[in-house]
């Protein structure tokens, strides 16, 4: 007997070691950046995990450093985590994020250092390129600049385009040309439609209009480009109707949670989210942190699709992992390699 006991003491003990070291099923975040510890402003700064409000402020003061004193105390927050103070801890600690859950990450921001994380994390960081007009004069990132960089393999989507903070809609003809070389080279695009920080046209973003959050904005674009790769970052939060409209004409198009999925109000996420679900567009919603310097709110993000109740377990799945790996047309070796 005693001979049986620690025979099976022994199994249990494995199985319970098992347990322990198996792999999370795998997320793909649509939306990550790898950028600067101080980029968002002078760290540490707190994300609200969610904010519970968005404050008020008197404009006899300047808004800059209402905002500031908010990320600075938490105080529109019950609950917030605190961005890391140098570049370093940023990027061990983002990617310690993605190794222990086990998440790929779509990610743009400066260049050099999505280069950097890429080098440090080759399987789990896939290259998009950040890019708006300025991009243009200040990187060169041009038509055809970008198109040999999409065609060297190096980068592999295109976005997070964030011409919305330029006063812009990707319909202008203007942005026509980078639409056309995306559609020509089958690259995936990510477009910003909806919110930035709260009040961000009074932070330097002068020409951003919540009329952009439209994804009705989208429309010219998708059907002058019908073979387009194209999804809406935000999901265009808080027009519902105009995302759903948008969605429901136009099949090939996809949205992403970043940062909804942890900085509005839980109550208004899962009404959005409940929303865009119902009306039937389960299989086009991808999950999406919009992680810049909060590490935590990749983790944030993801729990609050597990533990969204009115979602089965079939589309909690499809939300963290299957469209996504449909959207970026992963083959069937890329994706067992995930698991």
């Amino acid at each position: 007997m005693t001979k049986n006991f620690f025979l099976l003491l022994s199994l249990l003990t494995g199985l319970y070691c098992t347990a322990q070291t198996k792999k999370p099923l795998p997320v793909i975040d649509m939306h990550l950046h790898a950028i600067g510890a101080d980029d968002q402003g002078p760290p540490p700064l707190k994300m609200g995990v969610p904010f519970d409000n968005f404050g008020y402020h008197d404009p006899k003061n300047e808004y800059g450093s209402t905002f500031m004193e908010a990320l600075k105390t938490g105080k529109w927050a019950k609950h917030s985590t605190s961005s890391p103070l140098t570049d370093d801890s940023l990027q061990v600690q983002t990617l310690r994020v993605l190794r222990s859950n086990n998440v790929y990450a779509v990610t743009s921001g400066d260049m050099s250092i999505v280069r950097k994380w890429h080098t440090q994390e080759p399987k789990r960081i896939m290259k998009g390129v950040y890019w708006d007009f300025r991009s243009v004069k200040k990187n060169g990132l041009t038509v055809d600049s970008l198109r040999k960089l999409f065609r060297s393999g190096e980068f592999a989507i295109f976005g997070e385009v964030a011409i919305q903070y330029e006063g812009i809609s990707p319909s202008d003809t203007a942005f026509d040309p980078y639409l056309k070389m995306a559609e020509e080279l089958d690259i995936p695009v990510g477009i910003h439609v909806g919110p930035g920080p709260p009040g961000v046209i009074y932070l330097g973003a002068q020409k951003y209009r919540a009329s952009l959050h439209s994804a009705l904005v989208l429309e010219n674009a998708l059907v002058k480009h019908p073979k387009l790769r194209l999804y809406a970052m935000h999901a265009g939060w808080p027009m519902i109707d105009d995302m759903l409209a948008a969605l429901y004409a136009h099949p090939q198009l996809y949205v992403d949670l970043g940062v909804i999925c942890y900085h509005i109000p839980e109550k208004e996420f899962y009404f959005y989210l409940e929303r865009l679900v119902n009306a039937g567009f389960g299989k086009r919603i991808m999950f999406g942190s919009d992680n810049m310097v909060w590490p935590q709110t990749i983790k944030i993000g993801i729990d609050r699709i597990k533990n969204a109740t009115f979602l089965s377990e079939e589309q909690k799945r499809d939300i963290l992992f299957n469209n996504a790996t449909r959207f970026l047309r992963l083959t069937p070796e890329q994706i067992k390699a995930m698991y």
